[in-house]
């Protein structure tokens, strides 16, 4: 409900002012081809992808969290965003922007298997995969940076840009890319969650209660991994999404069965509510979402860490 809401209103602000009456009267087709151009050509495309974005990080930040048992666990922090980081900078620098998606996704995904081969020791325990991930993180966010240094000043501006994490100009094409991966998913993630409530218990408990506790957490490293890796490749790596999500999904929700499709949806909401605050608050300009994420997130970080420590 407060997504519906949130996107709503969203709808309505911009550049170009619209009542909500003639953002419902435009989406029924009896707009003028200027509202059609704002509301369906530029916003809706926009806040949906933002949605399903949003959604893909929230859940994945869940499934890791409780794979690791740690709040302070994300794709942020172990080398999945960084690997996507660096692929984009790559192909920016070298190539040119147009395969930007899919050098994310694959950077995503070679960073996530270093990961997961480094920190295997006849299996993944989690604090040996949240360190191992921290190191990864360390090593290729230097190349990112060092390769930054070798470009031009507007390449070097093009990749900050992207690193950012950003909604701006994404089209219906990105909707469906967004929605192909919920739409595989989101069931998948349904279905085994039980089995990561087995593993909650600890591994020696869930192998007694017949759980095959490698194969399944590997299916939900893999399902973690698949989630964050399509979302930073359509809107850039938006930090702190999967780490507040979670969290906020601890307190409000006590049945745990709920927690992961609570968790998308409030990760939904955090993206598309601080898209809507990146696009007003300082208007004309428009700030990548990713900064609003960051500057609403860091302070929680940093309330994880001292509660952890304390």
């Amino acid at each position: 409900m407060f997504i519906v809401l949130v996107g709503a209103f969203a709808l309505t602000r911009g550049d170009y002012t619209l009542p909500i009456e003639e953002v419902l009267r435009t989406l029924s087709g009896h707009g003028t081809l200027i509202t059609y151009d704002v509301v369906v050509n530029n916003r809706l495309p926009r806040i949906l992808t933002g949605v399903g974005v949003g959604m893909a990080f929230g859940m994945s930040g869940a499934i890791f969290q409780r794979l690791a048992r740690n709040p302070l666990v994300s794709p942020d922090l172990i080398g999945i965003n960084a690997g996507a980081a660096l692929a984009a900078v790559l192909i920016i620098t070298v190539i040119g922007s147009g395969w930007i998606p899919l050098g994310a996704l694959v950077g995503s995904l070679v960073s996530a298997l270093c990961v997961y081969l480094l920190a295997y020791r006849n299996g993944v325990s989690g604090n040996r995969l949240v360190l191992v991930g921290v190191g990864v993180t360390a090593i290729v966010g230097s190349l990112t940076a060092y390769l930054l240094t070798l470009a031009d000043i507007y390449t070097a501006k093009s990749a900050s840009m992207w690193l950012a994490g950003s909604l701006a100009g994404r089209s219906w094409t990105h909707v469906v890319l967004i929605g192909i991966t919920l739409f595989a998913g989101v069931p998948a993630a349904i279905v085994v969650e039980r089995q990561l409530r087995v593993l909650e218990l600890g591994d020696d408990l869930a192998r007694a209660l017949g759980a095959r506790v490698e194969t399944v957490r590997g299916v939900l490293i893999a399902l973690g991994v698949g989630l964050a890796a399509m979302a930073t490749a359509t809107a850039g790596p938006i930090g702190f999404v999967a780490l507040v999500a979670p969290q906020l999904t601890r307190r409000l929700v006590a049945d745990r069965a709920a927690r992961l499709p609570t968790s998308g949806a409030i990760g939904a909401l955090l993206v598309v509510a601080s898209d809507l605050i990146a696009r007003t608050v300082v208007a004309p300009t428009v700030l990548p979402v990713g900064v609003v994420t960051a500057f609403l997130g860091a302070p929680y970080l940093l309330f994880l860490i001292g509660r952890r420590v304390a």
